[in-house]
């Protein structure tokens, strides 16, 4: 029956209400922990998400561009009599029965079950190690680009997080740089994204766009920290009345003279010596008047325009641009201001935690993970403490006995660590803990010390085959020859001993 344009809406309509009373019970929820917190932000923001698509449907139906919806209406529901509105109502109700008579499973259709399955469903979140289930940030790629690029300087991790939003330091030259510009695009799409994981309720876009109104004002007055049009004007602007001697011009240093020809349209290069002499001459001749020989060569465009003003433009734009992004990224920041703290603090706990530590540590949150989860565990019925699969069910029991899953192996040199399958054993021989193991004995890892797994077997068969290599090896003592003044040929050893005794 959804076939009909008015039905559709109805059911628009009804689907909207259910979404809506949805997510009210599941914001009633008391959340158990703050992983369960995590999961009903993501499943409310799901509802929203639907509420949103669904009434994007309705607004097209409403709109009605293709005048369905009218035509619709002036069939069914109107007629110039009332009793043609009654035959109509008749022959629709007529149409209805017909459709439930042919379709006798339509009448016991209801989405509701749908609808519940969306608070049951735990939402799939991908969160690194380092992040701990959103409980710090991971820097550690931003970090390392911060470090080994132009604009930055050597830090530790923790001091890099400590002053991570402070770009006040950073010169306007490598501000302008297209490294800093993509090193600004990574931090705003890792916040942003990180933001959407953890908080997932709040509307990135709204903020954003409030932001990007506030900034367009306070631009056009110069009111940006580090990047308004007043402190551009000051960083480039040389009083020369405070200068007497082209001396005293020189000490302020081939930037700062740079900046100030280039702000008055001279040419900027040279030495310092050339750059302070060509800026003296503005204290003794105005700038209209100055020879043109001093002033940068000013690139035209094939119609003979000029193309310095659209290069400070594209100049302005580019500033703006990333003027922007820095107040954007400094937004975030003061979002996530408590995962900012709670990181730091976990970098700086880990310098002063030896590798013992940092290991019971991690093994403890794992343990109240598994905690946390308990209560979901308990609900599935598996008597015979089956492996779980995929879908986090246990598996059936005839592929349980097909793996052998019930023979349990151990490996002393893995520090009799179990293994439990013939699968999983022979496998093991090749992963990390036993390669770990057979280095500590130090015994290379070959094919020869497969399916051995005492360590007395192996130092055994490691000292055969050292035996073994040793009849082959090359012995300089006895196998190295000397000869003597009369031709008697002897090995190394012999030689030796004559020699020392005076007999040779």
């Amino acid at each position: 029956m959804a076939s009909t344009v008015l039905e559709a809406t109805r059911a628009a309509h009804e689907d909207l209400e259910r979404l809506e009373r949805l997510a009210v019970r599941e914001l009633q929820r008391d959340p158990a922990n703050p992983r369960d917190r995590l999961f009903q932000s993501h499943r409310v923001r799901h509802m929203l998400d639907l509420v949103v698509s669904t009434s994007g449907k309705l607004v097209e139906i409403y709109e009605d561009k293709d005048n369905a919806r009218k035509d619709e209406i002036n069939t069914h529901l109107t007629a110039p009599t009332q009793s043609g509105l009654f035959s109509k109502y008749y022959e629709r109700l007529k149409e209805i029965r017909e459709y439930h008579r042919r379709n006798p499973s339509a009448r016991f259709v209801s989405t509701t079950d749908d609808y519940e399955e969306l608070l049951k469903e735990e939402p799939i979140i991908e969160f690194t190690g380092e992040e701990s289930f959103g409980r710090y940030l991971d820097l550690h790629e931003l970090y390392n680009e911060f470090i080994n690029s132009k604009f930055g300087t050597p830090m530790e991790y923790s001091a890099y997080v400590g002053c991570f939003s402070q770009t006040d330091k950073i010169s306007h030259s490598h501000k302008a740089t297209r490294q800093y510009r993509e090193y600004l695009e990574h931090i705003l799409e890792y916040l942003t994204s990180f933001l959407y994981r953890t908080e997932p309720l709040q509307d990135i876009d709204k903020i954003f766009l409030k932001l990007e109104s506030e900034f367009e004002e306070r631009w056009a007055n110069g009111e940006i920290p580090g990047w308004g049009n007043k402190g551009a004007e000051k960083e480039s602007e040389i009083d020369l009345d405070y200068y007497s001697t082209v001396e005293e011009l020189v000490e302020l240093g081939p930037e700062k003279l740079k900046q100030a020809l280039a702000a008055r349209g001279l040419k900027s290069g040279g030495t310092v010596q050339q750059r302070a002499d060509r800026l003296f001459l503005l204290k003794l001749t105005p700038l209209e008047q100055l020879d043109r020989k001093h002033f940068a060569k000013v690139p035209h465009t094939k119609d003979g325009s000029n193309t310095a003003s659209n290069g400070n433009t594209l100049k302005d734009d580019m500033k703006k641009e990333i003027a922007l992004m820095e107040v954007k990224m400094k937004r975030l920041c003061e979002l996530l201001d408590e995962a900012f703290v709670r990181t730091k603090e976990n970098a700086e706990k880990k310098l002063t935690l030896t590798y013992e530590e940092m290991e019971a540590e991690r093994e403890e949150e794992e343990v109240q993970a598994d905690s946390e989860s308990d209560d979901e565990e308990q609900q599935i019925y598996n008597p015979l403490k089956l492996p779980m699969g995929w879908d986090g069910k246990p598996i059936p029991y005839w592929l349980y006995k097909l793996h052998g899953l019930g023979q349990e192996f151990k490996c002393e040199i893995c520090g009799n660590h179990s293994y439990w399958g013939r699968r999983a054993y022979e496998r093991h021989f090749k992963e990390w803990r036993h390669q770990h193991g057979m280095r500590c004995l130090g015994i290379p890892n070959t094919k020869n010390f497969n399916e051995i797994t005492s360590i007395d077997e192996a130092k055994a068969l490691w000292e055969k085959i050292q035996a073994r290599q040793g009849v082959n090896k090359w012995r300089p003592d006895l196998e190295e020859e000397y000869e003597d003044q009369e031709g008697n040929i002897y090995n190394k050893k012999t030689y030796t001993d004559l020699q020392r005794q005076g007999l040779i």
